[in-house]
């Protein structure tokens, strides 16, 4: 059988996504790390393989599929056996797909390290205000993404099984406490969060379980 590989980093909300994904699915892996800080990801070796030079990407056996979500959508579809990543009634889907890109569209691009760089290397941001730009986008989601939460209150995020929202809530929260964004007013996120944690697909996924955490 043709070798699976995922190409991440360990501190990437996309990659922890991803991993979760996978884990959830029962599918194993070789994991290659891709280091963002040392700009591995805009290697030739790397450019080739993903030529927009981001992670994560995973190569299934020679089909190789970049984005965090449409490698989630991917896996459910390739691999319909066991948890499904999104519901089967289309409202619920919906709302899966919406909370899940809120965060990986709206909040979470605007945190990576490349726009910090652009940030300080253009307008000469300097540490704090880089990561003071990060706290307003993501304390911006989340008011709106607490209030969506608390109008259909569940275990988890649509429900109380586990979708495509809850795979990229917890990686967004663990970003949000890297960055040490105040979630006090943000329980309904933290109550999800936590029960997320709890899971060992979930847990086993955390950046500092990887093998490339420093």
């Amino acid at each position: 059988m043709a070798e699976r590989v995922l190409y991440g980093y360990y501190r990437s909300s996309a990659a922890y996504r991803v991993r979760i994904a996978l884990n959830l699915k029962g599918l194993a892996y070789q994991y290659r790390a891709v280091n963002l800080l040392k700009g591995e990801q805009k290697s030739p070796e790397y450019l080739a393989i993903n030529p927009h030079g981001l992670v994560p990407l995973l190569d299934d056996g020679g089909v190789k599929v970049a984005q965090s979500l449409a490698i989630c959508e991917y896996l459910d579809e390739a691999y319909p056996d066991g948890v499904k990543l999104l519901p089967a009634d289309p409202a619920t889907r919906a709302r899966a797909r919406s909370i899940a890109l809120a965060i990986a569209a709206d909040i979470h691009p605007l945190q990576n390290p490349r726009v910090g760089k652009h940030l300080q290397m253009t307008f000469g941001a300097d540490e704090e205000g880089k990561t003071e730009w990060t706290r307003h986008w993501i304390r911006t989601g989340f008011d709106a993404l607490e209030q969506q939460l608390a109008e259909q209150p569940s275990r988890y995020a649509v429900g109380d099984a586990i979708s495509l929202a809850d795979i990229c809530l917890l990686p967004q929260v663990f970003s949000a406490r890297r960055f040490g964004v105040d979630l006090a007013p943000y329980p309904n996120i933290v109550r999800i969060a936590d029960a997320l944690e709890a899971i060992p697909a979930f847990a086993d996924a955390h950046p500092s379980r990887q093998p490339d955490a420093v």
